[in-house]
């Protein structure tokens, strides 16, 4: 039976006098109220109207929601690795297959820490898996801790990272010049990349190592002009092995960005906004149900 467009079953009685069955009232069918609330848009409140109860019965059907980790079937994988965040102290860390798009192993932290990522690399090992490679997002250590897994930096993070040292619209030419190398990074090839980046060097050399010329400074090593455009330089060259493993190493199967894993976060965050103002556990059950259902 169908009521205001939900699925329902009609509720049966037996007479224990006369034997007799029959039927009256409706009962609700809790899976598609997990479904609705889940994979639907509708507030707690607009599934109380709609299935004719109060928001504390439909919350009663909520906590049937029982979350059981799925492993999956191709061990064979290549992952991609990140966290996002809700605020302070709530995270969610993924391990994503980068070909299938299977969510592999996720988990609840407060902030992402190594000894986290490893935990999911260790429990997938565990489990039979055989890591390809991982993108990660350039956390400093991450590379020395996965080892020997081949690892890329996501192209994208090294992209902001400059962009938070330069800013969007930065004054000096230099600094100019460099955002829009780094900008170039997803469509050019490795080569032409670090021969653009060589040359940057070459032409802003003195302008990188520039000190500040004061005597009023007292340290024995004066400090750099540009420290920002330096420190922007530097985390390119420091990180460029880790932005072309895609490239030198294409059997591995590694994408050059982490772009795919920030698509399931938006979709998750979409989700949760429809359901604003949910308690913590509450939205780990609807995160939980979500990914099973979908990723």
């Amino acid at each position: 039976m169908v009521r205001n467009g939900l699925r329902s079953r009609t509720q049966r009685y037996k007479c224990k006098d006369c034997g007799r069955r029959f039927d009256g009232g409706i009962r609700r069918d809790k899976s598609q109220v997990i479904t609705d609330y889940v994979e639907g848009k509708q507030t707690l409140e607009q599934l109380a109207v709609n299935y004719g109860v109060n928001e504390r019965t439909i919350r009663r059907d909520l906590e049937g929601m029982r979350y059981v980790r799925k492993i999956a079937r191709y061990k064979d994988v290549t992952i991609q690795m990140d966290t996002t965040y809700w605020g302070r102290g709530f995270g969610l860390m993924i391990i994503k297959d980068a070909l299938r798009g299977n969510v592999l192993w996720h988990k609840y932290v407060r902030h992402e820490t190594i000894a986290q990522y490893v935990e999911g690399v260790e429990w997938l090992k565990n489990l039979g898996f055989k890591i390809y490679g991982a993108v990660i997002d350039g956390m400093k250590g991450l590379p020395q801790a996965l080892r020997p897994i081949r690892v890329q930096m996501c192209q994208f993070h090294q992209m902001l990272i400059v962009r938070r040292y330069l800013t969007q619209e930065p004054d000096l030419e230099a600094s100019r010049e460099l955002l829009y190398l780094v900008g170039m990074i997803t469509r050019t090839d490795k080569e032409s990349f670090i021969g653009a980046i060589n040359e940057w060097c070459e032409k802003y050399n003195d302008v990188v190592n520039e000190r500040v010329r004061d005597k009023r400074i007292k340290r024995k090593t004066p400090p750099y002009m540009r420290p920002r455009l330096r420190s922007a330089y530097l985390s390119i060259k420091r990180n460029m092995p880790l932005l072309w493993t895609f490239y030198d190493y294409p059997e591995t199967g590694l994408p050059n960005t982490n772009n795919a894993l920030e698509g399931l976060f938006a979709d998750l965050k979409t989700k949760v906004r429809v359901h604003g103002g949910i308690s913590r556990e509450h939205r780990k059950k609807l995160l939980d149900e979500y990914i099973k259902r979908n990723y």
